[in-house]
């Protein structure tokens, strides 16, 4: 199925090629207002779950006894960060160790007016200078040039 579209990428992903079609609408059920707007599914529900709850695994594994700091970038990773932040907190439940977690949460802003700007600007967050040089763990957000500026500020 998923592996129709690409090839793992090391155990630790899936990859889906350039050519991939995406799967039939017929296999699925979606909402009448969507009819005649959508061709294909690229990735199915299921799979994006799947894939947040193994992140959420490796997340507990890489921390080892620290607490977490969960950063979310607005707006669009709301769902995703709160998914997440779902499946660590059911993760430390069921295990042998509890993990501390704060959430937290910031905007980006490139534009000012209709006018790019040279710099990104964090808004919001509480004192982030807090995590600087702390251990980082890399998650979904808007854009990875939008992840890597992030964590570019917090580099010691």
């Amino acid at each position: 199925m998923a592996g129709q579209g690409g090839s793992s990428a090391g155990g630790r992903g899936v990859v889906i090629s350039d050519n991939w079609p995406g799967y039939s609408l017929d296999l699925f059920t979606y909402p009448q207002h969507y009819y005649g707007d959508l061709e294909y599914v690229l990735i199915p529900h299921g799979i994006i779950v799947d894939r947040t709850e193994r992140l959420a695994k490796d997340i507990m594994q890489d921390i080892g006894d620290n607490d977490i700091v969960v950063l979310c970038v607005l707006k669009g990773g709301y769902k995703f960060c709160a998914d997440l932040v779902e499946h660590i907190k059911n993760l430390s439940r069921n295990s042998e160790r509890f993990i501390s977690m704060k959430v937290d949460f910031v905007r980006l802003k490139s534009y000012h007016n209709d006018q790019s700007m040279q710099d990104m600007q964090i808004i919001g967050g509480d004192d982030l200078s807090k995590l600087t040089g702390k251990h980082q763990t890399g998650c979904m957000t808007e854009s990875a040039l939008s992840l890597s500026l992030v964590a570019e500020w917090f580099e010691p």
